[in-house]
This record gives C-alpha cells, sequence and structure tokens, in this order.
C-alpha cells in the first residue's frame, strides 16, 4: 500500500512540474527605433523585449549618427575613439560592398547627403554648384579612410562615416542572432522593412513578406502590393526611390547620391530589393542596386555569388520588373 501511494505521489508531481514548465508561443514585439518601426515575431517560451531593447540600446551606442555619445558620431567628430565589434563587422561589410560595386555603395558619402539636405525645401537644391560638389568630393571615398587597430584613420579630418545604408539590415541579424540564441527557430524580424525570416509563422506556413509597388502618380495613396513573397531562412532588404525626392525645376531627383559623381542618380530604377546571406549585405547591395541602375545591378549581383535581385523600374508610364536569374528560386507563391 505504501509503495502504491509513493508511486502516485510521484506521477502527480511529474505531472504538476510538467504542467507548470512555460509553453512555447508566438510574441510579437513592436515599437519605433532608429526613427522607423520594428516588428519582431517569435516563438520562446518568454517574452524577450527587454533583451531586444537591450541589443537595440548597444547598437544605438555604436552606430548612431544621432546619439552624440556612439563610436561612430566619436569617429566623425574626430574623437578620440576604440571601434567595437559592431562597428567592425559594419565596416568589413561596407568594404567589401565598396569593392563589389566599383564604389557605388561608400559608407563615406555622408558630406554629399548632407549639402543636398534632403528633407528641407526644393529651392535649397538648385543652389547647390558643381563647385561645391567637387570640394566635398575631395573628402568622400572609403579609400581615403581605414580602421586600424580598432582606430579609424583618415586621410582628411573633414570625412565623415554615415553607416545608414546597412544599420536596419544589420540591426535585423544582430536581433536574429539574439533570438537564436535564446532558442528560438520560428522568427520575423522587421525592422524598417528590412527583414530576417526564419522557421514558420504561428499558423505553420513560411513568412510573409511584401514588395512595395511604387506610387508616382498619387503620393496619398495608400501603399499598393507589387508581389507578395513566401519565405523562410531569408535575409531581404529594399531600397527605393519613389518616396524621398525632389525637383529641380521640371527634373526628378533622387534621394540616392552616388558617391562616385557627388550628384542624385537619375535612371529608372524605382525599387531594389535583394536577398543575400545576411540582412546587412542585402541592405548595403541594395542601395548599391540603386545608384547603379538596372544593367549594371543585375551585374553585380551576379558577382556576388549570394544574393539575388528584385528590381521595379519605370517605363513611361508603367512599372516593369527586372530580376536577377537565380530571385525565382525565393519565391514562393
Amino acid at each position: 500500500m505504501i509503495t502504491a501511494l509513493l508511486g502516485v505521489g510521484l506521477a502527480a508531481l511529474l505531472i504538476w512540474g510538467w504542467d507548470n514548465n512555460p509553453k512555447a508561443q508566438y510574441f510579437h514585439n513592436e515599437g519605433r527605433v532608429f526613427g522607423t518601426y520594428y516588428n519582431i515575431r517569435y516563438e520562446a517560451t518568454n517574452d524577450l523585449e527587454d533583451s531586444i531593447q537591450a541589443a537595440f540600446n548597444a547598437f544605438d551606442n555604436s552606430l548612431s549618427l544621432f546619439n552624440p555619445h556612439s563610436i561612430l558620431s566619436a569617429v566623425n567628430e574626430n574623437r578620440d575613439t576604440t571601434t567595437n565589434a559592431l562597428f567592425e563587422t559594419m565596416w568589413a561589410e561596407a568594404e567589401k560592398v565598396y569593392s563589389l560595386s566599383g564604389g557605388a555603395f561608400d559608407v563615406t558619402v555622408a558630406p554629399l547627403v548632407k549639402a543636398f539636405g534632403f528633407g528641407r525645401k526644393s529651392d535649397q537644391f538648385s543652389a547647390i554648384s558643381s563647385q561645391t560638389i567637387d570640394s566635398l568630393r575631395a573628402f568622400v571615398g572609403f579609400d581615403k579612410v581605414q580602421l586600424i587597430d580598432h582606430h579609424i584613420i583618415k586621410s582628411d579630418p573633414r570625412i565623415q562615416i554615415d553607416g545608414g545604408a546597412v544599420a536596419k539590415g544589420q540591426a535585423c541579424d544582430l536581433i536574429a542572432s539574439l533570438l537564436r540564441s535564446q532558442g528560438c527557430e520560428n522568427y520575423l524580424v522587421d525592422i524598417g522593412g528590412e527583414v530576417v525570416a526564419h522557421g514558420l509563422n504561428a499558423k505553420g506556413e513560411p513568412w510573409h513578406v511584401g514588395i512595395t509597388k511604387p506610387n508616382l502618380n498619387n503620393e496619398g495613396a495608400q501603399d499598393e502590393l507589387q508581389d507578395i513573397l513566401a519565405v523562410t531562412d531569408i535575409c531581404m532588404a529594399t531600397s527605393g526611390n519613389y518616396r524621398n525626392y525632389y525637383y529641380e525645376g521640371t527634373e526628378r531627383r533622387s534621394h540616392t547620391i552616388d558617391p562616385r559623381t557627388g550628384y542624385p542618380v537619375q535612371h529608372s530604377v524605382l525599387s531594389a530589393t535583394v536577398v543575400s546571406s545576411s540582412c546587412m549585405r542585402a541592405d548595403a547591395l541594395a542601395t548599391a542596386c540603386m545608384v547603379l541602375g538596372a544593367e549594371q545591378a543585375i551585374d553585380m549581383i551576379n558577382r556576388a555569388e549570394d544574393a539575388a535581385c528584385y528590381l521595379i523600374v519605370a517605363k513611361k508610364d508603367s512599372l516593369t520588373v527586372i530580376s536577377s536569374q537565380n530571385w525565382a528560386e525565393f519565391i514562393k507563391k
């Protein structure tokens, strides 16, 4: 009888212990960060919002242009500072894409972007003379700055670094790494439209990600989707010219600056979506695509080997899609 009672008690204890183990569920954290939005969905046994915010703070303290205490701000202000792993990861990728793109992607383009003053009234743009552009180009160029022994060495103190073209992608990679370290196998990280997806959603299906259709004729219209992708195990970034631009006379100018010429690009590519081995790399490649134009962008992506692209191009009054040959393998209808 005693043995039987012990057996029942042990069974009850096991059942009680099992029932009190936290069960995995899908969490959704969202908000604003780095001047944009984030949406993060993941399957876990507990809410990881505090850890996510800590990762955001670490990123901000390293690579934010707007945080006066960040490493990037110290570099731009020529204060003595030591770079860290986040900064050096950004730098290594920036160097690779700078080389791959023939200088079309360049994190030292900041003085030119600032000079054109996107977000200000258009009548201030036309005042920029060719002489001003030429003078600014004298301290723009990735080949004019080096990372040596955890320190940035500039050939000219006026050189400024802007990691904005890879920041959202790198932040996505950082949060995805955090989720994996916590045992998450199913997650979607979306920061300002840059995405890392892994596993499946709460319905047991691939994650669904939309590519926005550029709207040139009705700026107040609600966004339409050009395509919807069913994806898993993917890093994706999109860069576009159709929202941020200005007019110089009757000429429409993009917010994307070609660091090789110093001027806004003037070709028909409106949007570039890139998938690659990391979201940071996809982010940088998407920016380079917007600078290069369709033909050269496809050539660059083909040489990258670990990437594919989907370009939306203006053809008179209509839109057309041009994609790299390997794009189809990333699309599931």
